[in-house]
């Protein structure tokens, strides 16, 4: 069955909800697996048998890929069919998700979540544009509150249904139940969504600037994560990569990664600058950067990312490894962040009426460090879930502030003909940020946890520094799950005991880190300009559809 195509002119008012449904699950799928694999690891590793440094790229590749990609599958909606783009996306999610669904290795599972990335990249910035030709007026603002509320509610989800799945079924049906939604997005948008395009798109394509753009960004988080596993500057042991040999006591492969992502970054702007000035389109507009609003706000973006993003990849891990939580467990522990969320839903817009916008988004974020920091302080190896939901909760509300609010911000003062570009250029600073976390601070609790192991190991009567490194590296490299096992050996209760113990030191250390990210970006914002927000002609705020695209906190795309 075809559908009718629209242009980027309003559609009859006539048009229903039903579209929306489908849109809304795409979105829905997307968001929910940016989070859904967080609680599932420690099975992941322990199935899989991979290593801590796999465990960081299973997170850290999906939201590389998606950054690297997103402005570019936005500009390709815009000129051949956003639909086209969408569903296409939601055929390469597929995809990516059965491939992932019956990964035999480490590897395999990290490529297919690497591919469910160009599906997520497909997706998000063409659902959002399909909402916003598809709607105006009065309908626009309640087709964004959907969208915007699916974004909070499925990142909260995620984990929940993630650990339902675990505990109940295995770690694959995480991904397995992305099989049948999409099915049902691809059949649903091939009869119900309209078809939707730009009447005169901008002509070109900015290709040296999309490769320079990945490379630089994925060469810095490969030399991130893999920089304790090879080292930073001289290589630890013999290997080779892609093809490339080396040998210990040479140079790195991480240095060489700095070496290439410092020189695509610089080719990436020195392009991206001279495109501009001959007048063609170009991935990312650097002009933007001199607008106050809208470069210290996107700096501010990603850092926060980096913090949020950073603790909840270390906090699952911790919470079943060291503490015995089942997946479920930790997945509804995690779900009172979502409720801290859903309790400043209501109060954010008298808050900003009251104090302002900038004020609001200061406020969730020094919230979120407050509650970040408090979550690092109660940590032991016997905490109790009670001492760490209040925390939660407060990061909860801190994140449902600054947001959106925050969103806002970034674009108050981009021009109108401009914002699509700016949006989707804040939306991949938000998504590399939280790929820089998971590796900054993955890098931060494995070189804690392998020293405080050793450490406190060594303490243990009977146990000689020999094997006090032995089950350091064997925890490091299993990111804790080796712990109950060690537990379950004869005469090892005492020895766990110390492994846990340094657990929480590590994860501590890492959410003080993760508490200065987020301070970090704070600080950044208190040079913000006052903003300046204005309404379209059709009642809609023009901040709005960006803010939306931006996320909404921790799993938002």
């Amino acid at each position: 069955m075809s559908s009718p195509e629209l242009n980027a002119a309003p559609p009859a008012r006539e048009l229903g909800w039903t579209p929306m449904i489908f849109i809304g699950l795409g979105l829905a799928l997307i968001v929910m697996d940016a989070t859904i694999i967080n609680v599932s690891l420690p099975s992941i590793i322990a199935d899989l048998e991979i290593t801590s440094v796999d465990a960081e790229w299973i997170g850290a590749i999906y939201a590389l890929v998606f950054a690297a990609l997103l402005i570019i599958f936005g500009r390709l909606g815009d000129r051949y069919g956003r639909r086209k783009v969408f569903l296409l996306g939601a055929m390469v999610f597929t995809v990516a998700s059965l491939v992932a669904a019956v990964a035999p290795t480490g590897q395999a599972l990290i490529a297919a979540r690497a591919l469910q990335g160009v599906g997520g990249a497909m997706m998000s910035p063409t659902s959002l544009a399909l909402v916003n030709a598809l709607y105006r007026g009065r309908r626009r603002t309640i087709a964004f509150a959907i969208y915007g509320s699916l974004i909070g509610g499925m990142a909260a989800i995620g984990p929940l249904l993630g650990g339902f799945l675990t505990t109940y079924a295995s770690w694959r049906w995480a991904f397995g139940i992305n099989l049948p939604l999409a099915a049902a997005i691809i059949i649903g948008g091939l009869r119900v969504v309209p078809e939707s395009r730009e009447d005169h798109p901008e002509p070109g394509t900015d290709v040296v600037g999309a490769v320079a753009s990945a490379l630089g960004i994925g060469a810095l988080v490969f030399a991130l994560i893999e920089g304790r596993s090879y080292g930073w500057w001289t290589a630890q042991v013999d290997g080779s990569l892609l093809g490339v040999s080396w040998h210990a006591g040479g140079p790195s492969p991480v240095a060489v990664a700095l070496v290439v992502s410092a020189v695509a970054i610089g080719t990436l702007t020195w392009v991206e600058q001279a495109r501009v000035r001959a007048g063609r389109v170009v991935l990312i507009d650097l002009s933007l950067f001199r607008i106050r609003s809208f470069g210290l706000g996107s700096m501010a973006a990603l850092i926060v990312s980096m913090g949020e993003f950073g603790v909840l990849f270390s906090f699952p891990l911790f919470l079943q490894s060291a503490l015995g939580y089942t997946a479920l467990g930790a997945g509804a522990l995690l779900a009172s962040l979502a409720l801290g969320s859903f309790l400043s839903a209501p109060t954010t817009a008298r808050l900003a009426a009251r104090i302002g916008t900038r004020n609001v988004a200061r406020l969730g974020m020094g919230l979120e460090a407050i509650g970040i920091l408090g979550l690092g302080l109660v940590v032991t190896a016997q905490v109790s879930a009670a001492a760490m939901v209040g925390w939660l909760v407060v990061y909860g509300i801190g994140v449902g502030y600054a947001s959106a609010q925050l969103t806002g911000l970034i674009l108050a003062d981009v021009p109108v003909r401009q914002s699509g570009q700016a949006s989707g250029t804040q939306s991949t600073a938000r998504q590399i940020g939280s790929a820089l976390g998971t590796a900054v601070l993955g890098t931060v609790l494995f070189v804690g946890l392998a020293h405080d192991t050793e450490t406190r190991v060594a303490q243990v009567p009977g146990v000689d520094a020999a094997q006090a490194a032995e089950v350091a590296r064997l925890v490091e490299e299993s990111a804790g799950t080796a712990i109950p096992g060690i537990a379950a050996q004869p005469g090892g209760e005492p020895i766990a005991e110390a492994a846990r113990a340094a657990f929480a030191d590590a994860l501590r250390r890492t959410a003080v880190v993760g508490a200065g990210f987020v301070t970090l970006g704070l600080f950044a914002t208190l040079a913000l300009p006052p903003a300046r927000r204005e309404e379209h002609e059709d009642g809609a705020d023009p901040a709005a559809l960006a803010a939306l695209q931006g996320g909404g906190g921790p799993g938002g795309n």
